[in-house]
């Protein structure tokens, strides 16, 4: 006569931890209040930046030297540039996670478009902007990271290394932004790359300092 013990046995362990991470998960909602209020963020430090005549880095970075350079769309080639991160994003993250970022793209091109006609500045000190600048695109780069998306570019490369070799994030956004950066003494003075880099720095070291491997899952 067999005794032996049913191979489905409860693992209350297990049971207790799927809880948890299914309390802890993002519900829809919060998925697109997130998306809307990351990309605003992210729209109103760019804006702040082109006005104030400043870079910032990654693919919009990327996107406003072409941008100046040729006169371009800036939405439509922040798209075109973000193509080849799409498709990383999509094999190495998955559909979900390309779609948000595809949204995300899509809204802060459109934030950029918009808030000049809404809002002007009589002033803006270009360290300020920096400063303030910076912080709202890391305040708003990192919202999205926490909901499993991006503004695609580096974004998505920098968020792959960290899941897959445990580099920090914001630290390897701000090697590939300051590379950008460098780029940018094509068609800007010094100073303003100078101060620009301040941006890069804020900007960042929110990231690294609030996104950290292990800590924050994004996919």
């Amino acid at each position: 006569m067999s005794t032996s013990a049913p191979c489905l046995a409860a693992d209350p362990a297990a049971n207790a931890a799927n809880a948890a991470n299914a309390a802890l998960r993002h519900r829809p909602y919060e998925d697109v209040q997130a998306l809307l209020t990351g990309t605003l963020f992210m729209g109103f430090g760019i804006v702040m930046f082109g006005q104030a005549g400043l870079l910032t880095g990654g693919t919009p970075g990327v996107a406003f030297l072409i941008h100046y350079a040729t006169g371009w769309n800036f939405g439509l080639v922040l798209f075109l540039v973000n193509v080849p991160f799409y498709l990383l994003a999509w094999k190495r993250m998955g559909l979900a996670f390309t779609l948000k970022t595809c949204v995300a793209v899509g809204l802060m091109a459109g934030f950029v478009t918009v808030l000049p006609k809404v809002v002007a500045f009589a002033a803006l000190s270009p360290i300020f902007t920096a400063v303030m600048g910076g912080l709202l695109m890391g305040v708003g780069i990192l919202m999205l990271f926490r909901h499993r998306a991006s503004l695609g570019g580096f974004n998505v490369l920098a968020l792959f290394l960290q899941e897959r070799f445990g580099w920090r994030a914001g630290t390897v956004q701000m090697v590939l932004d300051g590379s950008v950066l460098l780029a940018s003494f094509a068609v800007v003075d010094w100073q303003h790359v100078a101060v620009s880099v301040l941006g890069a720095i804020m900007m960042n070291q929110t990231l690294a300092t609030n996104h950290r491997a292990g800590r924050y899952v994004a996919f």
